[in-house]
């Protein structure tokens, strides 16, 4: 299968308006707050851009020492184009320019066996602090099974801790 798209890593070669669309469109921002969008992205080590022609399709970004750790974000594809391997694009050009070390992924409930096609496992010991979170947010994220209950154990930590 050939892949009809252009994979593009510089910054300076998008719309950020598009970038902020796309993550806005599939739930990843709360708005299109496009100044926040491009710090956040143009912060990043990395970012890979999928682009149709001039239009941004699908992003992702991610943050790394690049010699033992690493942290993929805002993996996300316009809906017109899912299925397309876009989002393995995506995945996959992140995982080869951080090759060899450890990698985080932080991701929707609904796509954890998504990630687990390239090897992610979850972990157990995973912690998220949302310090900029507002209570709708936090309880959606709630709602939506992003988070264990507060003061969870599992089974093997009982009585341990």
């Amino acid at each position: 299968m050939t892949f009809k798209y252009t994979i593009e890593t510089d910054s300076d070669k998008v719309d950020f308006q598009q970038v902020a669309d796309v993550l806005h469109s599939a739930g990843l921002a709360s708005n299109t707050d496009v100044k926040q969008t491009e710090k956040s992205f143009r912060n990043s080590d990395i970012t890979v851009y999928i682009k149709d022609r001039n239009k941004v399709i699908g992003v992702g970004r991610a943050l790394t020492d690049f010699v033992s750790q690493g942290a993929i974000y805002n993996v996300a594809v316009n809906a017109d184009y899912q299925g397309q391997h876009i989002g393995h694009t995506i995945i996959t050009t992140l995982l080869e320019k951080m090759k060899g070390i450890n990698i985080i992924l932080y991701t929707h409930p609904q796509t954890l066996t998504l990630y687990e096609k390239y090897g992610f496992r979850r972990s157990k010991t995973a912690f998220a602090y949302f310090g900029h979170g507002t209570p709708e947010s936090l309880q959606w994220m709630e709602d939506e099974g992003f988070f264990l209950p507060e003061k969870y154990r599992f089974d093997s930590e009982k009585g341990r801790y």
